[in-house]
């Protein structure tokens, strides 16, 4: 099968608006972290780009077919990386996320969204049936809320918030019953008030009641939101050109190379240069779909359609969490932030995406 498969049908307009991306987080990590103790990270960022890049065309090769085989071992392995990083990880900030490998450090619950992603499509992939039964649907959902739970314990709250758009999509796809949706719905609020009281630490119920009225702590909890929110109106709408925005530069906005990048994006590139950089996702996004469309199975869109469903959610939260329409969370900017975890998993989902693409007239 592989000798019919060419790079000729790799999606490469995709792969344009993807390092266009690229690009531009390269140099706005470059102008948020001049003249800082993290000074040069962008060169860190062009190496990890590098690695995700050479993933992306390696795992483009390997045919879908035979990783969806690989479910079961893979879903394992993400489950015991999990536990072994409750037991072994190193702890910064108040939480375990990281194993330390010495060279570098190791983030699975940011590769269990790729683990996922294939675990939902070879669940529902010879799933035949218009509608979704709902033992299957409580079956799909547990698979879902085991990782999660072990994401939350750590705590990483965003990152577990990011499982979620993976299964809901699946479901959708899967044939999903209007009533059994419903009822998830009513599931979910009944339990919200048991999760705001056991489920989520002390901080992040501070963060929640910051969103709602980031003034009352304007020095504690509610400084990162009131300083994006400053930074991105500041930038008016040509913005104040590049290393010139003064919340960047004067330090005042929190980690602006990770996840507060669009915001300091947004103060040196104004509103236009905000547009097009959504208009890129835009564009991203569309491809992505387009490529679902033409996928040569049921197995393949699913897989597409989870990438698209992640991304998206990526984008969305992180833009809103910088102009206060949703809570921090800690999500980052897909290929902006800086974050080698971050930049691998986009890239080797993109390599899935190809993969799936390259395969498309493959019988």
């Amino acid at each position: 099968m592989s000798r019919y498969i060419r790079f000729r049908d790799f999606d490469w307009v995709l792969f344009v608006f993807v390092l266009i991306i690229c690009a531009l987080g390269v140099s706005e990590i470059y102008s948020a972290t001049l003249h800082t103790k993290f000074e040069g990270m962008h060169l860190k960022q062009v190496y990890w780009i590098i690695v995700g890049v050479a993933l992306m065309f390696l795992i483009s090769l390997v045919n879908y077919q035979a990783l969806l085989e690989m479910v079961p071992w893979l879903y394992g392995f993400s489950l015991v990386s999990l536990v072994s990083v409750l037991l072994f990880g190193k702890k910064y900030l108040g939480a375990r996320r990281w194993i330390d490998f010495r060279i570098f450090h190791f983030q699975p619950s940011e590769w269990v969204k790729l683990v996922l992603i294939l675990t939902m499509a070879k669940y529902f992939a010879d799933y035949t049936e218009k509608e979704l039964p709902f033992r299957e649907l409580v079956n799909a959902g547990l698979v879902v809320l085991f990782p999660m739970l072990l994401v939350l314990k750590q705590p990483d709250l965003g990152t577990t918030l990011t499982y979620i758009p993976i299964s809901i999509m699946a479901l959708i796809l899967g044939g999903m019953k209007a009533k059994h949706g419903l009822i998830l719905l009513i599931i979910a609020s009944v339990l919200t008030p048991v999760a705001w009281k056991w489920g989520l630490k002390p901080y992040q119920k501070e963060r929640i009641a910051t969103f709602v009225e980031p003034e009352a702590d304007s020095h504690g909890s509610g400084y990162q939101v009131i300083q994006s929110l400053v930074a991105v109106g500041s930038g008016g709408m040509w913005g104040k050109g590049v290393a010139k925005g003064t919340q960047t530069q004067g330090q005042f906005l929190p980690v602006p190379h990770t996840d507060f990048i669009f915001a300091a994006w947004s103060e040196e590139h104004g509103f236009v240069g905000a547009l097009l950089l959504l208009l890129l996702y835009f564009g991203v996004l569309m491809r992505l779909i387009h490529d679902a469309q033409t996928a040569p199975d049921r197995a393949g869109v699913f897989l597409i359609m989870g990438v698209v469903a992640v991304l998206a959610f990526h984008v969305l939260v992180n833009v809103g969490m910088v102009v206060g329409f949703v809570p921090v969370t800690g999500i980052p900017l897909p290929l902006m932030s800086y974050g080698g975890s971050s930049i691998l998993f986009t890239f080797a989902a993109l390599g899935i995406v190809m993969n799936v693409r390259m395969r498309r007239f493959v019988n």
